[in-house]
């Protein structure tokens, strides 16, 4: 397999990477993962969930330490605002998604970043998941993402880098496409 030697690091160890993505084609079983999030709620609008096992590669995955996330809703819904709202938690995850793909992205194609800045912002009319009118959208009615990117590279090889990193981001797939949603429900 031939790696790119590359004089800078954008953090990215695409060698790894690309040695992933052949082990895979030798078993693709392997790439089936299962992410989980379990969360309790706490009081009022607030959640905290936490993350810290996975299946991946054919069997259970523990990580070293669990992360964990506290949502709620800010005071301008009578809430405690302790946490970011699910729907803010919703579009750092889309931007954490593309800006990792930017990154793998530029630094297997040999692009030095400088530095990489968006702003996600989703539009909601809340008077749906308020109950106010059954003909509004509970969720976005529409999600913009606006980059400032530094690198040393010309403008239509960081467009490319940006619509390369949509083609592949689970979080932009799980937005832009409708994904089935099972919700299991047990009496304690």
């Amino acid at each position: 397999m031939n790696v790119q030697t590359v004089n800078y690091d954008n953090g990215v160890n695409v060698g790894a990477l690309l040695e992933a993505r052949e082990a895979l084609q030798e078993s693709p079983g392997a790439a089936y993962f299962k992410w989980r999030a379990a969360s309790t709620w706490v009081h009022g609008t607030q959640t905290r969930s936490r993350v810290s096992e996975f299946f991946g590669l054919g069997e259970e995955q523990q990580r070293d330490k669990s992360f964990t996330f506290v949502t709620d809703h800010p005071e301008v819904f009578a809430a405690g605002d302790n946490g970011a709202t699910p729907v803010e938690v919703l579009l750092v995850a889309l931007a954490g998604c593309l800006g990792a793909g930017i990154a793998a992205i530029a630094q297997n194609r040999g692009i030095r970043l400088n530095s990489v800045r968006s702003v996600v912002e989703g539009y909601m009319d809340i008077r749906g998941i308020l109950g106010m009118d059954n003909e509004v959208r509970n969720g976005f009615e529409g999600v913009r993402v606006s980059y400032e990117i530094d690198a040393e590279a010309d403008f239509d090889e960081i467009a490319a880098l940006v619509a390369q990193s949509q083609k592949r981001s689970a979080v932009f797939d799980i937005i832009t496409n409708p994904t089935n949603v099972q919700v299991k429900v047990v009496k304690l």
